[in-house]
């Protein structure tokens, strides 16, 4: 849905901001019967993709998150996954960027504009 946002703010914890993305596991909302495959898709990459249990999306479908990936090149990765067949969205977000990150610190909120 970023793509239809004409403004994209991104509101998280300070423990979100990583120097290279791959930390945290990262979901991929599918179409129920490419899961085994789109799975498999992600071991050949070096992905481990879990089935997320008890959720499904607002469109009726199931989400994936996939650990171990070290992602240096967001946009070229991202561009990938939309292009495998079964894949809905893909939560990197790279193409189309916040606007503006709210960052939520000890401290208090650190603003980032993009």
């Amino acid at each position: 849905m970023a793509d239809l946002a004409q403004f994209f703010l991104c509101i998280a914890d300070a423990s979100k901001q990583v120097g290279v993305l791959g930390r945290f596991p990262l979901p991929v909302e599918v179409i129920g019967i490419a899961a085994n495959r789109i799975t498999r898709r992600f071991e050949a990459i070096g992905g481990r993709a879990a089935l997320r249990q008890g959720v499904v999306t607002d469109n009726g479908h199931p989400i994936l998150d996939v650990h171990g990936l070290v992602i240096t090149d967001p946009a070229a990765l991202e561009a990938e996954i939309n292009q495998w067949p079964g894949v809905v969205t893909v939560g990197l977000f790279a193409r189309h960027h916040a606007h503006l990150c709210l960052l939520g610190r000890v401290d208090g909120v650190q603003v980032l504009h993009f």
